[in-house]
């Protein structure tokens, strides 16, 4: 049985995968050109310097508030 809902929520999975394919305009092709094209674009976003990864924001440092003392707690409640 658990064999048999298994294969149907791989089955429901790739039907997913593929209708979600068909609307987002995800298209196959065999021409050369088109697919150079493609292959320079993406050597393009590979070359380009990537401004998030290679220099991430520096970190804010937050004031250090006065931590309390053991002594203070016991002053506080003796007035």
């Amino acid at each position: 049985m658990k064999k048999v809902s298994l294969a149907i929520m791989i089955s429901l999975g790739a039907v997913t995968g593929a209708a979600y394919a068909q609307e987002s305009g995800v298209t196959m092709s065999t021409d050369p050109a088109r697919a150079a094209d493609v292959e320079q674009r993406a050597q393009e976003l590979q070359n380009r310097p990537q401004t998030m990864e290679s220099a991430p924001a520096p970190m804010k440092h937050h004031k250090s508030s006065p931590h309390h003392k053991k002594g203070m707690k016991a002053d506080a409640s003796s007035s």
